[in-house]
């Protein structure tokens, strides 16, 4: 489609993080939109960079970032602020070609980008272009971050906060210590929040996330910015799409689970990018042979210190277990978490695998590490109540944990709850629903740019 009411349709182009739990749904919204007959383009980082022949009908623009890896050891700060200083050059000749070759077809270009992806929002602002700002994470999470910066600006930016139980008023269900942060140094983390804070104000917000789920959040994120948000999520179940993972997916794992009974199978998953303790899962392992209960466990090859995979467990654990459990290097995460034999998720709760087990009403274990995943935690926890929030991390606990959520019937309510989630997500996507109305929505506001 080329035309709206008489109106040549914009190219739209999104400027796409490194990181793989916002790569995913960068490329997932791009599907939905390209679905509804935009032209897209995705610019990318040549670190961890996008498979085009997954979506040939895309224009690929690759940017210099002069990078060869993530360097968890390395500060975080620095690496976005030079991910930055380094995108933003091949990023802004990118945007003049472009805006050449469809100024002559009378087309213009509208930006979205990912919010640690900043330089793309200052590039589209000096070129007069429409800049709008796409969030992979929870609602919740940004009134938390203000309230963090409210601490900041009272003086109490202070490492002893992420220690503290006391409520935060007005923050109901969150806890000083469940309020947004990174393990870097506080000054680093000062620094981040001082370069993220003056990015240029969008017109627009794009959140994966979905209206029924967060409406409380969108509200102040939209009395915040009193620009337009579009919840659109989840994405996943919007634009089905082939794995857009860096890491190569273990499928065996699924005709293991075909011979498993229903709901018995607990998924454990970290994430693509945390670095583990082996002393806390060593004490996981002990819990989860205590337990007696089949699981898959997803250990991603470098992911615990001091080990190259699965050196920590304890010693007997892989015979003791052999019968129950599997353990995969990378699993196909939407495919096991749809799975009929998935019974809970034991999960860092990073958004994209909140979203990806709501979806498929299965309850889980939330084991927070940083940033936004405490705050998903608490909302998982103690207001939708479709999951068990881990503190102790002692074998015992968990092994209670892993009964409550499985076999108790405490977690026979959460996982009517979660079903009941999952029943309300499926209507937000469809025809009617929400998400999809606010998709609609968004297709219009491209285009009336």
């Amino acid at each position: 489609m080329e035309e709206h009411g008489g109106r040549r349709w914009p190219l739209v182009v999104l400027a796409a993080s490194p990181f793989h739990g916002h790569m995913t749904p960068t490329l997932q919204l791009a599907k939905a939109l390209h679905g509804k007959g935009f032209s897209i383009a995705i610019a990318h980082s040549k670190l961890n960079p996008p498979n085009p022949s997954n979506d040939p009908s895309f224009i690929f623009l690759p940017l210099s970032d002069n990078l060869s890896a993530i360097d968890e050891s390395a500060s975080f700060t620095n690496f976005i602020d030079t991910l930055n200083k380094n995108c933003k050059q091949s990023f802004h000749d990118h945007l003049t070609r472009l805006l050449g070759e469809h100024n002559r077809g009378n087309k213009s270009i509208v930006v979205i980008y990912d919010h640690l992806m900043f330089f793309a929002g200052n590039v589209a602002v000096d070129l007069n272009l429409t800049a709008i700002v796409f969030r992979s994470c929870s609602a919740a999470y940004f009134p938390a971050f203000l309230a963090r910066l409210q601490l900041r600006q009272e003086g109490r930016f202070l490492e002893e906060d992420y220690e503290m139980k006391e409520m935060v008023p007005n923050h109901h269900p969150l806890r000083y210590k469940d309020l947004p942060f990174s393990k870097a140094p506080i000054e680093d983390w000062k620094q981040l929040v001082s370069i993220i804070s003056h990015s240029p104000r969008p017109s627009a917000i794009i959140w994966n996330t979905i209206k029924f789920l967060e409406d409380e959040a969108l509200t102040q994120i939209h009395h915040h910015y009193q620009v337009p948000v579009f919840a659109v999520g989840p994405l996943h179940k919007i634009t089905p799409s082939p794995p857009s993972s860096f890491l190569e997916e273990d499928s065996s794992c699924i005709s293991w689970l075909d011979k498993q009974a229903p709901k018995s199978v607990i998924y454990i998953s970290f994430g693509s990018l945390m670095t583990l303790n082996k002393k806390v899962l060593t004490q996981m392992a002990s819990g989860l042979a205590k337990s007696n209960q089949p699981f898959v466990w997803a250990v991603r090859p470098g992911s615990v210190c001091d080990s190259e995979w699965t050196e920590f467990l304890p010693e007997g654990f892989v015979q003791e277990t052999r019968e129950r459990g599997l353990i995969v290097k990378w699993a196909p995460q939407k495919e096991v978490l749809a799975h009929s034999a998935i019974g809970g998720f034991w999960s860092h709760c990073g958004w994209n695998s909140t979203l990806e087990s709501i979806s498929e009403g299965v309850p889980m274990i939330c084991q927070p590490f940083n940033v936004d995943q405490m705050v998903n935690a608490r909302y998982v926890s103690y207001v939708w109540k479709i999951g068990l929030e881990l503190e102790g991390l002692e074998s015992g606990e968990m092994e209670k944990m892993i009964r409550r959520v499985m076999v108790d019937e405490e977690g026979e309510e959460m996982r009517v709850r979660a079903i009941n989630v999952k029943k309300m997500i499926k209507e937000a996507v469809e025809n009617g629903g929400s998400s999809h109305d606010r998709l609609e929505d968004l297709m219009g506001f491209i285009l009336s740019c």
